[in-house]
């Protein structure tokens, strides 16, 4: 499809991509924080917490960056109107169950941080990885990214 047939998306769909995005550059932040300036975190934690987050695997570790960056790159493309946004979001939306399938099922992350931490707020993040690949689909069935 060329840009001539590409439909003016509305309003809305400039909203979501912008929020998206904003949401997006906080997960990058919270994995460079996490990267780079692991002293400063572990100054705030427990010791529980901090054996936690040394013995993560660094395959997770990497999980944690596809999700971020991929989901970064595909919030921009949905503000540039690619249509390549919409593998990204889904490459991110993998980052995402992978990191979040091993924090469910192989640690006992709920213990060591509690429910909110630990289950309603990775919850949350798979629901708006899912949610934007959807937005992304959409997207491109009605040619906003082409």
């Amino acid at each position: 499809m060329n840009k001539q047939s590409a439909a003016k998306p509305p309003v809305w769909f400039w909203v979501v991509s912008v929020l998206a995005l904003l949401w997006n550059l906080m997960g990058v932040m919270n994995y460079l924080g996490t990267a780079f300036m692991k002293e400063a975190i572990k100054a705030e934690m427990t010791p529980a917490q901090i054996e936690l987050m040394e013995n993560t695997p660094a395959w997770v570790t990497a999980a944690f960056a596809v999700a971020v960056w991929f989901g970064a790159a595909g919030c921009i493309g949905l503000l540039l109107r690619k249509k390549w946004a919409k593998s990204a979001l889904g490459l991110s939306l993998i980052g995402v169950i992978v990191q979040m399938g091993y924090s469910f099922f192989m640690t006992n992350a709920s213990e060591v941080y509690g429910k909110t931490e630990a289950v309603i707020i990775p919850v949350m993040v798979i629901i708006i990885a899912i949610l934007l690949v959807f937005f992304a689909r959409l997207s491109e069935r009605k040619t906003w990214i082409t």
